[in-house]
């Protein structure tokens, strides 16, 4: 019998153009089938055309294929129960079930898990009316931070200098601006610190942290702009001690503790995005998958095989698995339509990606593309490309990340050129 396994991936961003990629790499990997995949997944496996938000349909392509492994990708196949029916039909899945996306899908519910686990967190209040929310916005003060509790594709989020604009923020919330996302709202204290994200692969046992990555989420050059899906990520983080590495990852070892003492089987990644405070690490928030960007530079430094480790998670046999890192670091700059995170035009061809990936230790993975009739790579969505590169310094990979997004180009082409600078510059960099 032969070792090798189909696997069906979903999802149509960066993030699942790196995982397509580091499957792919595997000895065990067969066929790979992208559902619905981008302009540079076609080149590592088959993009098919599937509602990846169809749990039915998700399991039953699964089994018609012969899958020996599902990945999910994105947020939302999660939370509407796709993992639970691949499951049911038989199939090794990773990603958890609709009870552990939860902890992405609804803020409350995941703040509300922080509390019984003793995980450290922003101090917050959860309300279901307006009048409640601007009554608690007025007893906190600002600056505070304003949620919507349910997915509301990156945005839902306001940090808010006043009491007016967080007034205005909670009014949007249950005015409709994010539908059912906003029905709840989550009113946090306003932590301070630099950020930093820790990823963990879980079989809902055992649990073993990536290494560390820090996303920089505004549109404009000194972390000025609207927040957007992220400019550019690096890993590791250099202004990270050995003793807030440690919390965080105690930190994920208690969540997934607590999850299984709540009768949830998580069985994938878990995301832990903390806030490095004066009092030591506090989660902001936890995702159900991987993160997007950050998967673009932690996977290029991930030595396993990516099959192996994810099959481990969903068969329950990660005790047997330990992760080993390359030292390298890695540094992935984001290439955006003019007009991201607003509106943009697409359609726009793109030149110059085999001359950057042809650079050594430089990846560029797809997330905003399609290929036209013509067979030229065009634009096809905000964020565009990543371009990662690995360098024996974290300056080394900077220097090369930004070396090979000059090679590459197409109408509208939009990046920040600060991807990094703070970090090192050190510790010092965030304090006022």
């Amino acid at each position: 019998m032969s070792d090798t396994i189909n696997i069906l991936l979903l999802g149509s961003g960066g993030r699942e153009h790196a995982l397509a990629v580091k499957l792919a790499e595997s000895p065990r990997c067969g066929e790979l089938f992208i559902a619905p995949g981008n302009g540079g997944t076609l080149e590592v496996g088959e993009n098919v055309a599937l509602d990846e938000n169809d749990p039915e349909a998700v399991a039953d392509f699964a089994r018609e294929t012969g899958c020996g492994l599902v990945v999910i990708g994105p947020e939302a196949p999660l939370v509407v129960g796709v993992a639970d029916a691949v499951r049911a039909a038989g199939i090794p899945c990773f990603g958890p079930g609709a009870a552990g996306a939860r902890m992405e899908g609804s803020k409350q519910f995941s703040k509300e898990l922080m509390d019984r686990a003793g995980i450290p967190t922003a101090a917050y209040g959860a309300f279901t009316d307006e009048e409640s929310a601007a009554a608690y916005v007025r007893e906190q003060g600002a600056p505070v931070v304003v949620k919507a509790d349910g997915l509301a594709a990156g945005k839902g989020v306001v940090v808010a200098a006043t009491v007016d604009e967080a007034l205005e923020a909670v009014h949007e919330c249950f005015a409709g601006a994010f539908g059912e996302a906003g029905s709840t709202v989550v009113v946090e204290e306003c932590l301070t610190g630099p950020e930093c994200s820790l990823l963990a692969f879980t079989d809902g046992k055992t649990v073993r942290p990536m290494d560390t990555s820090q996303d920089h989420k505004r549109a404009l050059e000194g972390d000025r702009g609207p927040n957007t899906g992220g400019m550019g990520v690096y890993s590791p983080v250099p202004i990270v001690t050995a003793d807030e590495l440690a919390q965080m990852q105690q930190v994920m070892v208690d969540t997934v503790a607590e999850l299984a003492a709540e009768g949830i089987d998580y069985r994938g990644c878990l995301y832990g995005g903390f806030m490095l405070t004066p009092q030591g690490p506090k989660v902001l928030e936890f995702n159900a998958r991987f993160g997007d960007p950050e998967t673009q530079v932690i996977l290029p430094r991930l030595k396993n095989d990516l099959v192996e480790v994810m099959l481990a998670c969903a068969n329950q046999t990660l005790d047997q698995v330990g992760l080993s890192w390359r030292d390298e670091w890695a540094v992935s700059v984001v290439l955006t339509s003019a007009g991201y995170p607003g509106s943009y035009e697409k359609g726009k061809v793109i030149t110059g990606i085999d001359d950057a990936a042809a650079m050594e230790d430089v990846t560029v993975y797809h997330a905003g593309t399609a290929v036209n009739e013509a067979g030229e790579v065009v634009t096809a969505g905000g964020r565009v490309l990543d371009v990662t590169a690995l360098g024996a310094t974290f300056e080394a990979a900077r220097n090369r990340a930004y070396e090979a997004c000059e090679k590459i180009d197409f109408e509208g082409k939009t990046l920040r050129h600060d991807i990094g600078l703070r970090a090192l510059k050190g510790r010092s960099a965030w304090e006022a």
